[in-house]
């Protein structure tokens, strides 16, 4: 199995940064960045900023052979508690392609989420309870942005669910939320101002 390294999950994000210059993209991409590594570092409660989250955001999700919504910030901040407890909050990518533009930001590529074997026996996946797995599934995501480029959902969806697999950890590879965030701690940036990088445009 490739070493995974958590710090490296947003490199395609990042990539991406370093050769976009209109402002509007930048910020978006800037705050999904921000995002994604407070989601990881179980700092969930920071991503419901005013300055980057809607008020009332909507997830949808057709992901592990799962098709769910979550409708308001009650319902998504509750998932987002749950993974945090159980490190389901630690994720890694693989060949990630991103595209940009003024009210989208659109990524592919294969993700990995570390999932307690407790639970996915719990939905019917023969897997070992004491355990604890990667679920690799091929993902599309799209995260639409508001006016101020505020994070307004997430639709993702599985797209190959022929290529998903289950991969047991051995104990040394399991990493806690808490390990996650001392790890990411370093990379999570603060959001520049909205309204002194619209002046830039």
């Amino acid at each position: 199995m490739p070493k995974f390294d958590i710090t490296k999950t947003n490199i395609a994000v990042e990539r991406l940064l370093e050769r976009t210059e209109n402002p509007r993209h930048r910020f978006m991409l800037e705050s999904y960045n921000r995002h994604r590594y407070l989601e990881m570092a179980g700092r969930n409660e920071e991503i419901f900023a005013p300055e980057m989250t809607v008020e009332e955001p909507y997830y949808r999700f057709n992901y592990l052979g799962k098709v769910f919504d979550l409708n308001g910030r009650e319902e998504v901040q509750g998932v987002y508690r749950e993974w945090t407890e159980n490190d389901q909050c630690v994720f890694y990518a693989e060949g990630e392609e991103l595209a940009v533009g003024d009210t989208m930001i659109i990524s592919r590529g294969t993700l990995y989420q570390q999932i307690p074997g407790a639970v996915l026996a719990a939905e019917g996946v023969p897997a070992d309870e004491d355990a604890t797995y990667l679920a690799k599934v091929r993902e599309a995501m799209i995260w639409p942005y508001d006016e101020r480029c505020r994070l307004v959902g997430e639709d993702v969806w599985e797209f190959d669910p022929s290529a998903r697999e289950f991969i047991k950890l051995d104990p040394s590879q399991v990493l806690t939320s808490d390990q996650a965030g001392e790890l990411l701690a370093p990379l999570i940036k603060p959001l520049p101002s909205f309204e002194e990088t619209m002046l830039v445009a």
